[in-house]
């Protein structure tokens, strides 16, 4: 695929930002930040990780969640290096996923986020499981590592994908999540396109758990779905399809959701810088 940055006109960037749709989003509330999950540019920042936040920063976005990439979720930098660097452009590193890792490890990084300021950790993936025990178990660990954020002033967070929205043994995977863990050490990140392409209602999962759902990652569903099982099925840019980001938006900020990511996977016909800058324009239109 081809990874050059793609150069919007002015025009189309006045056209996106002026959407008479997004108006009001954020009347009586706080202006979130726009912010942006690096796993969605992950070619581009394994290629040239300094060049990159560059350009996202140029875009507009002013905060950043890392992941566990091959070279770590400060991209071979110290801590306080990434900081820095990322920082020169306008970026705050907020969050980061990790990888699989046992409490030690896990405390390692959790001592390194904390020095440099960054808000959570975040479990990024479970996987499907044959038993709804085994969402019992996960519960466990999480409390094990939300306290251990709390013990050094962070947040512990998961992101569910598809799976926990899928009945195991009668019960929603999400449900024995959110009810197994205590609220005071776990929060959650919702993802509002695996919540809608699974059926579940991301509104009122904000409205029972209010407080609970405290970041986002955000990409919308195609009006017209692809085949299951076709690559990401039937993601696509912000604005493009079913989903009502201005409820989402509002409906977040009401129930304290306070950090918003766009994660953008599928790519038609547009590279994923092109799909960053189009995601942040139509960001700053709301």
């Amino acid at each position: 695929m081809n990874r050059r940055d793609f150069i919007y006109s002015s025009g189309m960037l006045a056209a996106l930002s002026a959407s008479p749709v997004m108006a009001g989003a954020f009347t009586g509330r706080v202006v979130p930040a726009r912010g942006i999950q690096l796993y969605m540019v992950k070619e581009d920042m394994e290629r040239d990780p300094i060049g990159t936040l560059k350009l996202l920063g140029a875009m507009g976005y002013t905060q950043l969640e890392s992941y566990g990439s091959d070279k770590g979720v400060f991209w071979g930098k110290s801590p306080a290096e990434f900081k820095k660097i990322a920082n020169g452009f306008g970026l705050s590193l907020v969050s980061t996923h990790y990888n699989p890792c046992n409490l030690v490890d896990f405390e390692k990084l959790t001592v390194q986020a904390a020095g440099i300021g960054m808000k959570y950790l975040v479990c990024p993936w479970l996987g499907p499981q044959k038993s709804v025990d085994a969402f019992k178990v996960f519960a466990d660990d999480f409390n094990k590592r939300g306290a251990i954020c709390h013990k050094h002033g962070l947040r512990f967070g998961y992101h569910p994908h598809d799976y926990p929205y899928k009945p195991v043994d009668g019960q929603l995977p999400i449900d024995v999540l959110l009810a197994g863990t205590d609220k005071a050490l776990v929060d959650f990140q919702m993802d509002v396109y695996y919540a809608v392409t699974e059926g579940a209602d991301p509104y009122t999962y904000m409205r029972q758990h209010k407080g609970r759902f405290k970041l986002a990652h955000l990409r919308d569903v195609l009006k017209q779905r692809l085949p299951a099982g076709s690559q990401e099925e039937s993601a696509c840019d912000m604005g493009e399809g079913i989903i009502d980001f201005k409820k989402f938006f509002a409906t977040g900020l009401d129930t304290g959701m306070r950090y918003f990511f766009v994660e953008q996977s599928r790519f038609f016909h547009e590279t994923p810088l092109q799909s960053a800058r189009k995601n942040v324009a139509y960001l700053k239109g709301m």
